[in-house]
């Protein structure tokens, strides 16, 4: 296999799976031109032509409304968000239009499209531009919802998401486009609602996400110095989620921290921590704990953006909690 860039490697999902299929087709701001604000699609305007690489206004209501559109008419668009923070426009196409589609149609009309871009925070961006989102879209029935870590993942997972029939939130983060990670050369796919264990562990299990995997695994590192053995799983599909084998795991471990970077009221860790109690109650020799973003908006100054986020010393601190509890 190959090192190539987080970048690099979606690039590679969208170049593929358009090569396939003409009906396929990339629409957002600054992707043709300017190859992307991430460079994300650097390259594919000379590939395709503009008919299927297509800039936009500074309108994401609009362009996410003719992408849906297009989506109900046979074609399989992928529309992309500078940010999931300028998506709070669209939000009405997204959740009213693309995920209501096949119910509202009696199963007529699907909605086979990609929204995908940024999301979380990425330094000293501000309240406005540092927001999580996937559990808001993971509320909505009709989303699939993809938040992946890694190059590999991410390619993957792109090109399943890009050949479903159903519409697909992608979430990347701004912080991961230069991360590099193996990827094959030969085509591959990764099925859609099932979580990696990244690292296997005995004594505690950490479940995370994004760019949260690497405090995660760098917590589970320092752990280990400790002789305490972390199992840690990236969710990798947030809906649906593979709760499976996060029961499987803590079956074996007993204790479980979940980090998440988002805000703590209405988490992915809080939907995880109620299906635990539900389906792996008697396996717990702790009660779920979570590390989370603070519960409150996102703050400009540098001290402040590391005091709100998930760090591994905070992990770490936790882990400790239910482990000597």
């Amino acid at each position: 296999m190959r090192e190539i860039r987080f970048r690099e490697a979606l690039r590679e999902a969208m170049s593929e799976e358009m090569r396939k299929d003409s009906n396929i087709f990339l629409m957002g701001e600054e992707v043709a031109e300017y190859n992307g604000a991430y460079k994300v699609s650097q390259g594919m305007l000379d590939e395709f032509g503009e008919k299927r690489v297509i800039d936009t206004p500074i309108a994401e209501l609009g362009f996410a409304g003719i992408g849906v559109g297009a989506a109900m008419n046979g074609l399989r668009p992928i529309i992309e968000f500078m940010t999931f923070n300028f998506a709070l426009l669209p939000i009405d196409q997204i959740v009213n239009s693309a995920a209501k589609t096949l119910a509202m149609s009696a199963g007529q009309f699907n909605c086979p499209i990609v929204f995908r871009g940024p999301s979380g925070s990425a330094g000293q961006l501000g309240a406005q531009h540092s927001q999580m989102f996937e559990n808001w879209y993971a509320n909505v029935p009709g989303l699939k919802v993809i938040s992946p870590s890694n190059p590999y993942d991410a390619k993957g997972l792109l090109k399943s998401a890009i050949i479903d029939n159903d519409p697909v939130i992608f979430m990347e983060s701004e912080v991961m486009y230069s991360d590099m990670g193996f990827v094959p050369e030969e085509e591959y796919y990764i099925p859609i609602g099932k979580a990696d264990i990244k690292r296997v562990g005995s004594d505690v299990t950490i479940v995370s996400f994004n760019k949260m995997m690497k405090v995660a695994l760098k917590a589970a590192e320092e752990l280990e110095k400790e002789n305490i053995s972390a199992e840690v799983i990236d969710l990798r599909t947030i809906r649906p989620l593979d709760i499976a084998t996060i029961v499987e795991s803590v079956k074996k471990t007993n204790r479980i921290v979940v980090v998440d970077e988002s805000w703590p009221f209405g988490s992915i860790a809080s939907e995880i921590g109620y299906q635990l109690q539900k389906d792996a109650f008697d396996y717990l020799d702790a009660p779920v704990r979570r590390v989370n973003g603070a519960d409150t908006s996102m703050h400009y100054a540098g001290n402040l953006v590391n005091a709100y986020l998930p760090d591994p010393a905070k992990v770490i601190k936790v882990v400790k909690e239910v482990m000597y509890r």
